[in-house]
């Protein structure tokens, strides 16, 4: 009775979790019909405990789940009377499935666990793998990925056991798609093709479609859109030879998907327009609504607005017919966007507040964030920017709200939200930077560098921060919000009676007010209206005048950062990547943040990345022309300020795929500016701790893949790697030793991630001269390769403990592995770059060296003894010691060190044999450059 009830399971699963095609349901219906099957011959040991359980599946099926719990219930004392404890195990979990689907997830846990318990006891494989996905399907809908993860992999080793394939591969699905939803796509990726061969060995065809329906969605998310239509449209083959005509529907919304984002709109309205007849003829008006909700989206793209809101009307339609909230809340925000692109802006401002009204009845915070963050563009276009500003911060803030209470957003909306989110933060920061409320853009500007983060690795706790609301803009909220409340309290009570009306149960008084309520909500949606226009929002947007910011922004956080620079003789520069223009923001002891303006536009900034980038990795070209022009955008404005602060340290938190260039590398026409001045590259100002010198007692761990004659293949997504042993990184470790004698020095097997990772958090510095790669849209397939083999991916180093450790230094690794340098865009945006410095920074390690592209072993060698010499000097901080190890690099130790007065004491001690490799030049930025320092530099 595989996938017999997959009707139900659509209808319901869809309204609570799906909104572009996330969904992965494979083996949910197989579980609900395993967990309610109506013959059981085996547990009938009370004819009317059978008799109430069947009554009990009546009421599930009728979706009254409550009263099938009370059924259930009695059911429950009758078995546990006769001490059956198969039969109490089975209606614990049908207990637990009501109470699933009745979103009261504890009491499904709960009942699941109870169930989990006894068929351990009576030693029933099956039942209890069953009852560990269920649970695991109750932590996946709670979006707590790691408990679902780990409880269906429970699951799978039992059925890898009794040697049920068919389950085990529902149970490989449903691992792939947690892994999915944790952005680790190679693992996802992997466990979809172990169960579609499963599938294909079994000649399920329903299985078969489903998952080669979800690796093309996979294929979707990665932008791979060729192989998402090739695997999407093998799936449909499948498919229809089982004549599941609900799941080619959702093949077709997702080749429909995979056309709209490479912007294929004719294509994409083709198969949104099969997917919507199948959902009709299916009579799934769920299904129907959300796709012609797809289908009037596009048509606003193409700019066929008649066709646009006729599909969206047809959709709001179905959605109130529904009462599917969410459903409704969203078709009124695609409205909304319609009927602005019709400059329309009046019924555009009503639909986004009817929209968003919804959502805070529903608390659906990831609406209201991109509600919201629409409302903002509406104003902005209305030339508006006060009001821009205020809407927009309120969207920032809600999703700080989600961050930080960890409150994941439903896998409806992962995909379309985090796509928009973090271009909400950049036009906030633009529009605070045209306003020149440059403290404001600033901290703007760290949120967004977070937000990345959180795309990236989907695991970035908030820090507590808000976007600050300056007091007229709190005074307008503040009307604004008491106008929501009565409007939600109208609807409420006003839906209620509407309700009992269809029931035709309304007494005269309830009619008489159901007309008043009706007239009092007209008369709120105009209020609303009228509010932004009204003369006392006005006077409180007349208030947000430069002069009155000053006296009404908090400098608390700005006095805070002044003090560490002071301490550190250093500035910030916070640079923002703008389609138009590039923005500088540079932070002194003694001054507010100051904001100065590039006119470059993003391509061609981009273009002279990619053009820098590939001079700084080919040591026979000339990087000095390119290094200059990138140096008159991002330095030469600030001179002035760099001049009248005289820092020693530069503290940087690139923006976009500035990340792929070390400023160290920058020229002046005279120098690079690594001879000018330390470079501390941060993540972000709230993730870095300034205030934590370094430890006086160096304690180093030191590990190398020195065996040259070994060689490891490394697969790395669908590519795949053969990774030899470095000669140099053992004669690094080995002079690293001889610099600090009780180094633990670790080579080849005895380098090995078991042997090592417990000893890590016992080392100030931990040194790991080996191959690493840190590639962009996909954590897990970045790793760290060690000595024996094994190797730790960016994700796992989540669970790592380096709380006691000053440094981790990375010194044969790269970012951006598998690049293909063929043009503008290329790159990617730098997550990986973030997303290293943070994991260590998570885990405790208070800064960490790493390289931004694979560099000569020899050099690399020469550049870390040199580092190391630098650091035991004493007194040197890690950022210091690695300007002088780049300097004496470029100069052969003769040139003056970065204070101009004092010669470098950096000596080099060749090791056997490497007196040729060390005596070539050093100096062109191929060799010292990549090597950037991430987090506290002291």
């Amino acid at each position: 009775m595989y996938f017999q009830l997959v009707n139900l399971c659509q209808q319901i699963f869809f309204i609570l979790s799906l909104l572009i095609l996330d969904l992965h349901c494979v083996s949910l219906a197989y579980w609900i019909s395993f967990t309610l099957e109506q013959d059981q011959p085996e547990i009938s040991s009370s004819t009317n405990a059978d008799k109430l359980f069947e009554e009990g599946v009546k009421l599930y099926d009728a979706e009254q789940y409550q009263r099938a719990i009370e059924v259930y219930q009695k059911v429950l004392e009758a078995r546990r009377k006769t001490d059956d404890k198969f039969a109490i195990g089975r209606t614990l979990n049908a207990i637990g499935l009501a109470h699933y689907y009745l979103r009261q997830y504890p009491e499904a846990i709960n009942s699941y666990q109870q169930a989990l318990s006894i068929f351990k006891q009576i030693k029933a494989k099956d039942r209890e793998a069953m009852t560990l996905s269920s649970i695991g399907g109750v932590y996946n809908d709670l979006s707590q990925y790691p408990e679902a993860l780990q409880t269906y992999q429970q699951a799978l080793n039992i059925l890898l056991e009794t040697g049920n394939r068919l389950e085990q591969a529902n149970t490989l699905h449903n691992i792939a798609t947690v892994s999915y939803y944790l952005s680790q796509y190679s693992n996802s990726l992997t466990s979809y093709r172990r169960a579609l061969k499963l599938f294909r060995e079994e000649k399920d065809l329903t299985g078969e479609g489903i998952t080669l329906r979800s690796i093309g969605v996979l294929y979707n998310r990665l932008g791979q859109y060729q192989l998402a239509r090739e695997h999407l449209n093998s799936a449909l083959i499948s498919l229809k030879k089982t004549n599941n005509h609900l799941h080619q529907g959702q093949v077709y919304e997702s080749i429909g998907l995979s056309y709209r984002r490479e912007q294929q709109y004719i294509r994409a309205i083709a198969f949104y327009q099969q997917a919507v007849s199948i959902y009709q003829a299916q009579g799934n008006q769920f299904m129907v609504g959300r796709a012609l909700n797809n289908l009037g989206e596009v048509y606003t793209s193409v700019g066929n607005m008649p066709l646009a809101l006729e599909n969206l009307n047809q959709a709001l339609k179905i959605s109130q017919q529904l009462r599917d909230k969410w459903l409704e809340s969203a078709t009124l925000d695609s409205l909304g966007t319609s009927h602005k692109r019709l400059n329309q802006d009046k019924k555009a401002l009503a639909f986004y507040q009817r929209a968003i009204l919804i959502s805070w009845e529903i608390g659906d915070q990831a609406s209201q964030s991109e509600i919201l963050s629409h409302l903002g563009e509406l104003f902005a276009e209305q030339n508006q920017p006060e009001l821009a500003i205020l809407f927009y911060k309120q969207s920032v803030n809600v999703t700080e709200s989600i961050r930080k209470d960890l409150r994941p957003l439903p896998r409806a909306q992962q995909e379309s939200y985090t796509q928009t989110v973090a271009d909400t933060y950049r036009k906030l920061a633009d529009l605070l930077l045209q306003q020149d409320r440059v403290l404001e853009a600033q901290q703007v500007l760290d949120l967004l560098k977070i937000q990345e983060l959180d795309d990236y690795l989907r695991n970035v706790r908030g820090v507590g921060q808000q976007v600050e609301f300056l007091r007229p803009e709190t005074e307008i909220l503040k009307r604004y919000g008491k106008l929501q409340e009565t409007a939600i309290r109208v609807g409420r009570e006003l839906a209620e009676l509407r309700k009992k009306a269809a029931q035709g149960a309304l007494t005269e008084v309830e009619q008489q007010r159901v007309a008043e309520l009706d007239r009092l909500e007209t008369s709120l949606n105009e209020q609303f209206g009228q509010f932004i226009r009204s003369e006392e929002v006005k006077k409180l947007i007349a208030q947000l005048s430069p002069e009155v910011q000053e006296q009404i922004v908090k400098l608390s956080d700005l006095e805070a950062l002044r003090d560490d620079l002071r301490r550190m003789n250093a500035v910030m520069i916070y640079p923002l990547v703008l389609s138009d223009r590039l923005e500088l923001i540079i932070t002194t002891p003694d001054t507010i943040p100051l904001r100065r303006t590039v006119p470059i536009k993003r391509e061609t900034l981009n273009a002279a990345i990619l053009e820098f980038r590939r001079a700084l990795q080919s040591p026979g070209t000339d990087a000095k022309p390119i290094a200059q022009k990138l140096y008159s955008w991002l330095i030469q404005p600030l001179e002035a300020e760099l001049k009248q602060a005289t820092p020693q340290t530069i503290i940087y938190a690139p923006d976009g795929q500035l990340r792929y260039i070390p400023l160290a590398a920058l020229h002046d026409g005279q120098q690079w500016l690594v001879q000018r001045y330390q470079i501390n590259n941060i993540t972000a100002k709230s993730l870095t701790k300034f205030n934590n010198p370094s430890q006086v007692q160096m304690r180093v761990l030191a590990g190398a893949f020195a065996d040259a004659a070994t060689t490891y293949p490394i697969k790395v997504g669908e590519r795949n790697f053969s990774f030899k042993g470095l000669p140099f990184a053992g004669q690094e470790v080995i002079n690293l030793a001889a610099l600090f004698p009780g180094t633990n020095k670790v080579l080849d097997r005895a380098f090995s991630l078991a042997s090592v990772k417990p000893m890590m958090n016992g080392f100030s510095v931990v040194h790991l001269a080996t191959h690493a790669a840190f590639v962009p849209g996909d954590p897990s397939n970045s790793f760290i390769l060690f000595g024996d083999g094994s190797f730790a991916t960016l994700r796992d180093i989540e669970n790592w403990s380096l709380n006691n450790v000053d440094l981790v230094v990375l010194s044969a690794c790269e970012t951006g592995v598998g690049i293909k340098d063929v043009g503008d865009g290329a790159l990617g945006n730098g997550e990986e770059v973030l997303g290293l410095g943070y994991q260590f920074q998570n885990r405790g390690a208070r800064a960490a060296i790493a390289s931004l592209w694979q560099v000569d072993d020899g050099g690399t060698q020469e550049l870390m003894t040199a580092f190391y010499a630098a650091l035991k000097q004493g007194n040197t901080t890690k950022v210091a010691a690695l300007q002088q190890a780049q300097i004496a690099m470029i100069t052969g130790n003769t040139q003056n060190n970065a204070t101009g007065n004092q010669r470098s004491s950096v000596q080099f001690t060749p090791g056997k044999n490497q007196a040729a490799a060390i005596s070539r030049d050093r100096s062109h930025p191929y060799y010292w450059a990549p090597f950037i320092l991430i987090g506290n530099g002291l």
